[in-house]
């Protein structure tokens, strides 16, 4: 079956798209190219543009015909979320809304949305389970909310089945892709940058209260958010009934024991430097994912914080011996 994948040059997106097109389906991918990258699409069909042009959304529904869409394709920086909001209410929630006008009026009615933990904002209770409230904290929370109350909508009025895949911390490589982002702002790629070069890593907060004072995060595997869509596409196509499920490992690991590992698998030392906390990271966050083992049949196989920085590591040091920047080519 054909698979219409967003953003599906992106980290998330391109790893999805590959477990789509490794399980014998066909993945379409739609991207600008503003923040995912040429290399990681490979040979896999591409459709170059912005949600925001819905001639081309339409093109591609009518065209391919798809029988599910995977929807990856916004901004996602939380700092940045805060300095220009109106960016990402525009690419998050008024581009969401014209693909999913689209899929409606074209009758195509299958929908994975790439949701994320900070629609939760503070949690009240950890691990954070599905029913807790979501209270976001910063732009980019609260534009993934507003989206995830309207598939709510949408369901009730034109019959969309929809589930939304709550992400916490996404980490770890696959041979031919990791994390290349610009600007850089997550943990492991930051500490084996450190590793590799010699900069120095910020440690933003600590003095929260936990065992070591850093901030405590649950780490899923790229891979294993990847093979969680394909289940969700399955589920829906079954008549599963709509809803939102937590995606993590259930277990969470503090800054510090994330650095470790980095030097542990390195063998070099990681140079850090105390910093103020950031405005709104809570003190631990990390994922009740029984909904997703139970329901979707969804069990992480890669996301051992030995693992996520093992696949981390060889692949950004891949990418240094090789003298290359991960765009070229």
């Amino acid at each position: 079956m054909n698979i219409l994948v967003t953003g599906g040059a992106g980290y998330i997106g391109s790893h999805t798209a590959s477990a789509v097109e490794k399980s014998g389906h066909t993945p379409i991918v739609v991207d600008n190219f503003s923040t995912g990258h040429r290399w990681a699409v490979g040979s896999r069909l591409v459709l170059e543009g912005d949600l925001a042009d819905e001639s081309l959304v339409r093109l591609a529904l009518r065209k391919y015909r798809p029988h599910a869409v995977i929807h990856f394709a916004a901004s996602a920086y939380v700092g940045e979320s805060i300095k220009e909001p109106r960016k990402y209410f525009w690419n998050n929630v008024v581009n969401t809304l014209k693909l999913l006008d689209a899929m409606t009026d074209l009758g195509v009615r299958t929908f994975v949305y790439s949701s994320t933990c900070a629609t939760y904002g503070l949690p009240q209770r950890v691990p954070v389970s599905e029913d807790q409230p979501q209270c976001p904290v910063n732009p980019y929370g609260e534009s993934k909310l507003f989206v995830e109350r309207m598939l709510r909508w949408y369901q009730e009025a034109y019959d969309l089945r929809w589930v939304a895949l709550r992400y916490f911390n996404a980490a770890g490589a696959s041979e031919h892709h990791g994390e290349c982002h610009d600007p850089e702002t997550h943990l492991i790629p930051l500490a084996i940058q450190a590793a590799l070069t010699g900069s120095i890593l910020s440690i933003f907060g600590t003095d929260y209260p936990t065992e070591d004072g850093t901030a405590i995060r649950d780490y899923i595997h790229v891979d294993d958010l990847a093979s969680a869509h394909l289940l969700a596409v399955e589920y829906l196509l079954k008549d599963g009934a709509s809803r939102a499920f937590n995606l993590g490992s259930g277990r969470g690991y503090s800054i510090r024991q994330v650095v470790k590992m980095v030097e542990q698998v390195s063998r070099r030392n990681v140079s850090c430097r105390d910093a103020e906390r950031r405005p709104g990271d809570p003190p631990v966050l990390v994922a009740e994912n029984r909904a997703a083992a139970d329901i979707l049949g969804w069990t992480p196989r890669k996301s051992s914080l030995r693992e996520i920085v093992e696949s981390a590591w060889l692949w950004h040091s891949k990418t240094a011996e090789q003298r290359i920047t991960p765009d070229v080519g």
